[in-house]
């Protein structure tokens, strides 16, 4: 009876671990099911809790040349590239002079970039289509580009910073004793041990353009178009195929370019690096 009882809060235990697993794979992976199935469906009316009609007819509408879909990616893609190479370019030096405590006001430069964060992004996209329309870059990739770069800098500079203020300056002077000119140590020591921070970045940056289309909207609509775009106004149509199928196309390069990246972050990448 002593060990049938022992074996109760254990079972309950598990009980619980196993719940709570279930409930976070539903959370998780149930929009994405429901997203699939929408792909593959052709008629689904309400009550039905399956699909009426199963096939591949609506895929066949989103890769015609005339609808536009492949384009919108490429768009996109090319977008991403632009702002992750942009927001890499001045997050590093940003960041690691931020890395520096005795900056004078380091605190007010790293709230700075937090401040398009504390509007709603409507408001901010439109207030910035303003501007860029008398620049010229409404209408354009680099003015889009540059939306998304706002957005993605946020993360770029933080996340460098701390990668910069996690290197121990130890590592830097022994370098500099071996006769390392400043700029030769930043770019065979410190750059090195900071860049798995600033892949990650890239990654947040890089998803967060795949993604963005309120600052899309309001800047390249008309001649500008991604595949956010596409999926926005299928979804509001209620062509629940069609944005689910270019969500499915989005996910992709997602995936492909965390993937590529992750390849540069293993330790036995790392560990010659520098060297």
């Amino acid at each position: 009876m002593k060990l049938q009882h022992s074996r109760t809060p254990e079972f309950v235990g598990t009980l619980l671990r196993v719940a709570l697993i279930g409930l976070l794979a539903i959370a998780v992976f149930g929009p994405l099911l429901n997203m699939l199935i929408w792909t593959v469906t052709e008629a689904w009316y309400f009550p039905a809790k399956l699909p009426q009609r199963w096939g591949f007819a609506f895929w066949n509408r989103v890769f015609r040349p005339e609808a536009g879909a492949m384009r919108a990616l490429t768009t996109s893609l090319l977008i991403a590239v632009l702002t992750v190479l942009l927001s890499l370019a001045v997050a590093i030096p940003a960041g690691y002079a931020l890395s520096k405590r005795t900056l004078p006001f380091r605190n007010l430069f790293l709230l700075f970039f937090l401040l398009p964060q504390a509007f709603p992004t409507v408001a901010v996209h439109m207030n910035i289509a303003r501007i860029f329309y008398g620049l010229g870059l409404t209408g354009t990739i680099w003015g889009v580009m540059l939306v998304h770069a706002i957005q993605g800098l946020v993360f770029a500079v933080w996340i460098a910073s701390a990668s910069f203020a996690a290197i121990h300056q130890e590592q830097v002077e022994a370098a500099r004793n071996l006769g390392a000119s400043p700029l030769r140590a930043f770019l065979t020591v410190t750059l090195p041990l900071a860049a798995p921070g600033l892949m990650a970045s890239a990654i947040f940056v890089f998803l967060i353009s795949l993604d963005e289309f309120s600052g899309t909207f309001f800047v390249g609509v008309p001649d500008v178009r991604t595949l956010p775009l596409t999926m926005l106004n299928a979804a509001m149509e209620g062509n629940y195929q069609i944005a689910s199928i270019t969500a499915l196309l989005l996910l992709v390069p997602s995936v492909l370019f965390m993937l590529f990246v992750e390849r540069f972050l293993k330790a036995d990448v790392l560990a010659g690096v520098g060297k």
